[in-house]
């Protein structure tokens, strides 16, 4: 049971606790008239947005939540998302392997691996959906684009890197040379792979409905680079030392990709005032 699973189950429960001390079963409880009673009318609301919030949560129904906010498209970008991401963890693999440098478990991504990916996508779309926020609807469809630009150039960035990287340094000063797969290293193969990803990836969207114009792409490719960067000197600086253990790859990615969809919501707006 996720976290979200266990915080509904719980809301819920209160919510039947309050049923019972009324003196009222739950079969009950649905026969009642609502016009004649507010508070139950009240409680019925909060039950069904309990159900209606879990089940967008659920695991089964993420796809869902994109297609309802963002359509076939948002899911489409998704999609390619992760083909082009498994594509390029496996470029020169054995070379990477023997490096021991490689994806573990040669670039399967696990469930925290996915959730660093995608937890800004998925928020984007739930604030969409759910209108509880004064930002329109476009600037999360922007945030959405721009947070998996974000983590596929990363991805890119990282994995071509590794493989094609001529001269490695850190991301921060005193910028010093180090091995290839050094956590918080760059290179000029790496980041130019990036951005070009970064790049192709926002025209696709833009092609497809998802982007309003080229200005969006300029805007995606901005906060990817950005937030990327982030990402970067994050993994120099602190990921690995003591005290912060917590601060695993995928703590780290969702950070990441969260930034990207905050500069990019805070660009969009900032150009259509």
């Amino acid at each position: 049971m996720t976290t979200n699973d266990r915080y509904f189950r719980a809301r819920a429960t209160r919510v039947d606790q309050r049923r019972r001390r009324e003196g009222r079963s739950v079969s009950e409880y649905r026969h009642i008239s609502f016009q004649s009673d507010p508070s139950n009318r009240a409680i019925n609301d909060e039950s069904r947005h309990l159900t209606r919030m879990t089940r967008l949560t659920n695991r089964n129904t993420r796809p869902q939540v994109v297609m309802s906010a963002f359509g076939v498209g948002g899911y489409a970008l998704v999609c390619v998302y992760f083909v082009v991401g498994s594509a390029v963890t496996k470029v020169k693999m054995k070379q990477k392997q023997e490096e021991g440098i490689a994806e573990a478990r040669g670039g399967f991504r696990g469930p925290g691996s996915v959730w660093g990916s995608g937890a800004a996508g998925i928020l984007c779309a739930l604030a969409a959906i759910t209108g509880c926020t004064p930002v329109p609807e476009h600037l999360w469809r922007l945030g959405f684009v721009a947070s998996f630009c974000s983590k596929l150039s990363d991805t890119t960035a990282s994995e071509i890197g590794k493989a094609y990287g001529k001269t490695t340094y850190m991301s921060t000063p005193p910028f010093k040379l180090v091995p290839r797969g050094t956590e918080g290293a760059v290179s000029a193969e790496g980041s130019g792979a990036g951005i070009v990803i970064s790049a192709l990836f926002a025209f696709l969207a833009v092609s497809i409905g998802q982007l309003a114009s080229f200005v969006e792409v300029g805007v995606c490719v901005v906060a990817a680079f950005v937030a990327t960067s982030f990402e970067s000197m994050l993994g120099a600086v602190v990921q690995g030392k003591k005290g912060f253990d917590w601060l695993t790859n995928d703590v780290v990615n969702g950070i990441q990709i969260t930034l990207a969809s905050v500069i990019a919501v805070v660009l969009g707006k900032a150009i259509t005032m």
